[in-house]
């Protein structure tokens, strides 16, 4: 009688790595979860807060729709509202108007397209906004902000603290070029 063993040894089966994910790979950019979002509070304290306050706004046309003036020969904006540490912009685009090429500087913000698309140039490339659409920003964070379209545009800032400065970059994202000063 051949004597064969009743066991093999055991060898653990090849696994592929797992990959791990971030918590914005798995909830996906939180501006865009609306049920994630807290809704406005009277004076807004963080980042989520100011979103929160710009999407109010943004909801609210009646507040800012009349206000709105288009100018063809320079941007036009308005200051909407201050509070305790921010204050809300509203801006307007007509076609192939731009900011040129800016950062903030020590205020941090939040960018909401209200009507209209935008294109924001910033150092990882083009992206397109749509009406509704947020950035969130820190302080120094450069870009630039074009309407590309046919159409008009409008959007609200809200900066915290707000705004002292905007100091303008010598080269533009949108453009390969670079400008001479």
């Amino acid at each position: 009688m051949n004597s064969t063993p009743l066991s093999t040894p055991l060898t653990a089966p090849a696994t592929a790595p797992v990959a791990v994910e971030s918590d914005l790979q798995i909830a996906g950019d939180i501006l865009s979860v609306q049920h994630l979002l807290q809704p406005a509070r009277e004076h807004p304290a963080t980042v989520a807060e100011f979103a929160g306050l710009a999407r109010s706004i943004a909801a609210n046309r009646a507040e800012w729709e009349h206000l709105v003036e288009y100018d063809a020969t320079t941007r036009w904006y308005h200051r909407l509202r201050t509070g305790p540490g921010y204050e809300v912009w509203l801006l307007s685009w007509v076609p192939g108007q731009g900011s040129g090429r800016h950062d903030h500087g020590a205020s941090s913000g939040v960018m909401t397209v209200l009507d209209g698309e935008l294109t924001e140039h910033g150092s990882r490339g083009p992206l397109t906004l749509g009406s509704g659409a947020q950035r969130v920003f820190a302080p120094g964070y450069a870009h630039e902000v074009v309407n590309d379209t046919l159409d008009g545009a409008v959007s609200l800032h809200v900066y915290f603290p707000g705004l002292t400065e905007m100091p303008m970059h010598s080269c533009s994202p949108a453009r390969s070029e670079a400008l001479s000063v």
